[in-house]
């Protein structure tokens, strides 16, 4: 009879904790019947099966906590006394937790302090807990099931649990406890008003010395040659912080002392806790934060320290090949510096690439996001400075000019003042400053005057036409000591004259010489022609328009009378008859 009591009681206990979890929301996989069956049939057999069926139905318990929703039994001041797993006859386990808490209120109109003021009585199925005539609660076999305690220790544990509160609750609400309570309120909030008027006192006394030191010790921040601050600036900032950290210590206090108050009455500390909870949270959470983290900051550190070194190393290489000191064939100086640049970008990117698996939520969707979205934001938006960049790169391992040469790229001409990914800026011989896309100037031609000059010398040159009346070897003569007059044209190689065209009215005399000074064209064409003019009336060569018809008969020479003779007539008209008649 008593194994068939137990097999009886078990099986209610499994068809209840089922009938509980269908009503939490959840459903088993089993039919309620088959359950049933299947432990009719285990019981018949040796006791130990019991043992193995006591046992996995508190594993089946174990698991049913963790996704049955409980209710709490609430105390006096909004703390919970325990919870309410399954329900009981009609009542649901909210319904059953809520009652029970309502009852509990009632309790101290006439609970007496003896341990006997609340009772745990044995009833066919279950444990009551009575105060009087009245029954608090119910414990079953399922609701001790879900504590993992025995029915009657969890009954006992409740009747201390309820009994302490009830306790508490009648020694809080004394009329000696709440003096108590109010008196202490009122020294923090005493001691508080005080904090906060010393502070606002020591505040303005530090800010009547930050107006005092005005022009002593505060004489404003200099950085080199630029005033980033004058000393009226640098107090105002400083009276700005000191103000700012003020207030920033007033809302502090203000903010301890609240939940100090709150702590004081019963009814208030859970809203202590809370506002404390809020302030401590963060602090928490980021110190746990910086903690966890604390190793892959170590390792990027470490990365960035080990790339620090590398960059030195090719930084010195860098060095050392624009001063001369280390030569690779093929490899030319002015190439070091742009080669030191792209290697030191690669590496950064390179050392990104391996610092990011490290950085703090570099995992999260967010973050992947935001990196895609900058990356198609870069690609779309800088297509044409890409291929700028790419046009900087093939210049400049090109060769095809330096900083400082004379050069023509299109139809502008002037030096050569900066050299960049993105442009090449020049300075015309008007001190004009134009810049020029590198995609421009790879997709057109460039003269580069500068390049050969200094070792074979650049060839000037400029063309006079002289009629047929002048001897070509006097032109010649004339054109050669023209050059040679000329500063900054080289005597060796020896200028040289060439006839590029026989016209109709005139000859084409090209003058060619040879010079250092690549950016100083302007003024050595402007001498050369000068001294064109110069040479030329000294032989008495007139330079005259391509299509001037020189008649001579009473018309002055167009050579300057300085260099013309003394007895220097204009020649007389001759006029000639022939009278036939």
């Amino acid at each position: 009879m008593g194994k068939g009591k137990n097999c009886i009681l078990l099986t209610l206990a499994v068809m209840l904790t089922i009938t509980v979890y269908g009503q939490s929301g959840n459903q088993f996989t089993t039919n309620n019947t088959i359950k049933s069956e299947e432990y009719h049939r285990d019981n018949q057999e040796p006791g130990s099966k019991e043992l193995k069926r006591a046992a996995g139905d508190q594993a089946r318990i174990d698991s049913l906590r963790l996704i049955t929703k409980a209710y709490p039994v609430m105390g006096f001041f909004n703390d919970t006394l325990f919870v309410i797993y399954n329900n009981l006859g009609s009542f649901s386990a909210k319904e059953r937790a809520e009652a029970i808490s309502e009852r509990i209120a009632k309790l101290p109109n006439g609970f007496i302090h003896k341990s006997d003021s609340l009772k745990v009585i044995e009833s066919e199925t279950a444990y009551d807990l009575v105060s009087g005539e009245k029954i608090i609660m119910s414990i079953s076999d399922i609701d001790a099931l879900f504590t993992g305690l025995p029915k009657f220790e969890m009954a006992l544990l409740y009747q201390k649990k309820i009994t302490q509160a009830v306790i508490n609750y009648q020694s809080e609400t004394s009329l000696s406890t709440l003096a108590r309570e109010i008196g202490l309120a009122l020294l923090v909030i005493l001691i508080t008003s005080s904090i906060i008027f010393y502070t606002k006192r020591l505040f303005v006394w530090t800010a009547l010395k930050l107006k005092e030191a005005e022009g002593e010790h505060i004489r404003g921040i200099k950085i080199r040659n630029y005033n980033l601050f004058d000393a009226k600036q640098q107090v105002d900032a400083l009276l700005f912080v000191n103000t700012t950290f003020k207030w920033i210590c007033i809302l502090l206090l203000v903010y301890i002392a609240i939940p100090i108050l709150f702590g004081i009455f019963p009814w208030t500390q859970n809203l202590a806790a809370l506002l404390l909870d809020y302030f401590l949270s963060p602090i928490k959470a980021i110190s746990l934060g910086l903690w966890n983290y604390l190793p892959n900051l170590i390792t990027i550190i470490v990365i960035v320290v080990v790339f620090r070194y590398v960059f030195k190393g090719i930084h010195f290489l860098k060095m050392e090949i624009e001063r001369g000191n280390l030569t690779i064939d093929g490899f030319y100086s002015d190439w070091a510096n742009p080669t030191f640049q792209i290697i030191k970008g690669l590496l950064y990117a390179f050392m990104f690439i391996v610092i990011f698996p490290y950085l703090p939520g570099s995992d999260s969707p967010i973050f992947k996001g935001v990196s895609v979205f900058l990356g198609v934001l870069f690609t779309f938006g800088s297509s044409g400075s890409l291929s700028n960049m790419m046009a900087g790169l093939v210049l400049t391992y090109m060769r095809a000019f330096k900083i400082g040469d004379r050069v023509k790229i299109g139809d502008v001409t002037g030096d050569i003042i900066e050299k960049s990914l993105l442009v090449t800026r020049i300075r015309t011989i008007k001190n004009e400053i134009i810049s020029i896309p590198n995609s421009n100037i790879m997709s057109s031609h460039t003269i580069n005057y500068s390049s050969d000059a200094t070792d074979n010398g650049l060839i000037l040159h400029t063309t006079v036409t002289i009629g047929y009346d002048v001897p070509w070897k006097n032109m010649h003569q004339a054109l050669i000591a023209a050059a040679l007059r000329t500063t900054f044209l080289l005597k060796d190689p020896a200028p040289f004259v060439l006839q590029t065209s026989l016209d109709d009215f005139y000859v084409s005399y090209q003058i060619n010489a040879f010079t250092r000074e690549a950016n100083k064209q302007a003024v050595i064409y402007s001498q050369l022609h000068q001294n064109i003019q110069d040479c030329c009336n000294e032989v008495g060569i007139e330079i005259l328009s391509p299509h001037y018809r020189a008649e001579r008969d009473g018309n002055m020479t167009t050579i300057p009378s300085d260099y013309l003779g003394k007895d220097y007539e204009a020649p007389a008209f001759n006029v000639q008859i022939n009278n036939k008649d």
